[in-house]
């Protein structure tokens, strides 16, 4: 029942959805704020689209409304927006409240599923949540409504994201912990293996020294490298078993018959997420770090991953 009240939803947006966006975005942009109010199990949607909208960098307050009433009014100011959850629109606490938001040069957004309600009737713009029945099997519990409630919630959210150009590296700034936060602060200068732990040899190697060099390192993978420090190829030990395969009296070859030539990089100054996610794309377990005129300067091996717990 939710879903397709959900597809309801979907088959609603309009014009209202991005004048709300277009408020928001002008209302963080001129240095406010956005108030979220709502009573019951509609307070409760509020705290979750605000901590959305609080992590995507835009400031947000969920205001109680009974406390709004007896002094915590003083939270909202002159351009904020607030955005009120009433799914009747006739909720007492609200429409207590609405007499006193509009002493305030603030604009008012309404989710409800009333958009006749005396909620509506107040609102600058409204974005309307109405739903056939809740899945509740008697039909009154809030369910599909609230549910309703946060879809929108994030579907603003993530549109004001958009439009604001908000990037992983300002993600990054807030969500300093765990390992979402390791994972967006760290870059691949930090995780990359260097020195006596970074295999670079020269194209005329042998591959039985390169192995040498290989488990000296403890390295799945040798970086090939010309005497002018250019990146000429990799060879993993995938690469080895293939080609020892095909023919077992190679070992006194060149490392350059069997490298790969002109494999994935990655510049040393990206964040660990972008490493992780190109290693991902080309299912690869060594990923060669670049400097910004492409010489090699690491290595950053999948294994490495799980053990700083990035993945």
């Amino acid at each position: 029942m939710e879903i397709d009240e959900l597809e309801n939803l979907l088959n609603r947006i309009d014009d209202n959805f991005s004048h709300a966006v277009d408020t928001l975005k002008t209302t963080i942009n001129s240095g406010h704020k956005l108030v979220i109010i709502g009573v019951g199990k509609c307070h409760n949607i509020g705290h979750k689209i605000a901590a959305t909208l609080n992590s995507t960098g835009a400031p947000t307050v969920v205001l109680n409304s009974q406390n709004a009433l007896h002094g915590d009014l003083g939270i909202v100011s002159n351009e904020d927006t607030i955005i009120v959850l009433s799914y009747s629109g006739e909720t007492n606490e609200i429409l207590d409240l609405l007499p006193a938001l509009r002493r305030f040069k603030v604009n008012i957004i309404s989710m409800t599923g009333n958009t006749n309600s005396s909620l509506g009737r107040n609102s600058d713009i409204i974005l309307n949540t109405k739903v056939d029945r809740e899945a509740c099997p008697l039909n009154l519990a809030p369910t599909s409504s609230t549910t309703a409630m946060l879809v929108l919630g994030d579907a603003l959210a993530m549109t004001l994201l958009e439009s604001r150009e908000f990037v992983k590296e300002d993600f990054a700034k807030l969500h300093p912990g765990g390992s979402l936060g390791r994972t967006l602060l760290t870059k691949v200068s930090d995780i990359m293996r260097t020195d006596d732990k970074f295999c670079t040899l020269a194209p005329e190697t042998g591959l039985k020294s390169t192995l040498e060099e290989m488990i000296r390192a403890r390295s799945g993978a040798a970086v090939i490298v010309s005497d002018t420090g250019n990146l000429e190829g990799i060879l993993t030990q995938g690469d080895f078993v293939r080609s020892i395969q095909k023919d077992p009296d190679i070992l006194d070859l060149a490392v350059s018959k069997f490298m790969t030539k002109d494999p994935i990089t990655i510049q040393e100054n990206k964040l660990a997420v972008e490493a992780i996610q190109v290693i991902g794309e080309h299912r690869i377990d060594d990923l060669v770090v670049v400097d910004k005129i492409g010489k090699p300067t690491g290595l950053v091996d999948s294994q490495d991953l799980s053990r700083m717990k990035l993945v």
